[in-house]
C-alpha cells in the first residue's frame, strides 16, 4: 500500500467519515495536493479494517440503506504518527505534462505557444482566486495545535504556488513573444 493510506488515516483521525464522506474529503479539501477515486478508496479501507487499522460501524439510513462508519483505532493512530515522522524520498519528481509540452513546444508556431500558455495561465489564476476566497473564511491565523492551522496552511502555500506559477508564465511569454521579435 501506498500513500493513500495515510491519507485516509489521517483523515479518519479527524473525524468519523463513511466511504462516500472519505471520497468527498479528497474531491474538495485534498484535492489540491492528493486525489484518490472511489474504485481506489474502497479497496484501501477494506485492506485498513483487515490489518486493524481502522474499524467500522453500520449505520441505518431511512428504513433500509446501510452504511458503514469508519474510524481510526489506536493502532491506525500510531501507524499514522510513524509516517509523519518518516524522512521524505526527496528524489521523487512530480509529472507536469504541461512542461514537457512546453518543453517540446518549440515544433509550435509562436502564438500557438503563447495560447499555450495563456490557457495555463487562466488555469492557474483561477485556482490562486479559488484557494484566495477558502482562505478568506479564516478570520485570523488558527491556533497551531488546532486541525485548522493545517488547513490554512496548505492553502497558503497552493496561494503561493499559485503566484508563483503565474509569475513564471507571464515570464515565459514575454521570453517567447521577444524571441520572435528578434527574428
Amino acid at each position: 500500500m501506498g500513500t493513500l493510506k495515510y491519507a485516509i488515516l489521517g483523515l479518519l483521525n479527524r473525524k468519523s467519515m463513511t466511504g462516500y464522506d472519505l471520497k468527498k474529503e479528497f474531491e474538495t479539501t485534498l484535492f489540491e495536493f492528493w486525489s484518490a477515486k472511489h474504485s481506489q478508496i474502497y479497496p484501501e479501507l477494506k485492506e485498513l479494517t483487515k490489518e486493524k487499522l481502522i474499524s467500522f460501524k453500520i449505520e441505518i439510513s431511512g428504513t433500509i440503506l446501510e452504511k458503514k462508519v469508519y474510524t481510526i483505532t489506536d493502532s491506525g493512530k500510531k501507524e499514522l504518527q510513524n509516517w509523519l515522522l518518516e524522512k521524505e524520498d526527496k528524489n521523487i519528481i512530480p509529472k507536469d505534462e504541461f512542461k514537457l509540452r512546453l518543453f517540446f513546444s518549440d515544433v509550435l508556431p509562436v502564438e500557438k505557444r503563447i495560447e499555450l500558455i495563456d490557457e495555463q495561465y487562466y488555469f492557474h489564476n483561477k485556482r490562486k482566486e479559488y484557494f484566495e476566497q477558502k482562505l478568506s473564511k479564516f478570520s485570523n491565523i488558527p491556533p497551531k495545535m488546532d486541525s485548522e492551522l493545517s488547513d490554512y496552511l496548505v492553502l497558503l502555500g497552493g496561494i503561493k504556488r499559485e503566484n508563483m506559477l503565474c509569475e513564471w508564465l507571464i515570464e515565459c511569454k514575454k521570453l517567447i513573444a521577444n524571441k520572435e521579435e528578434q527574428k
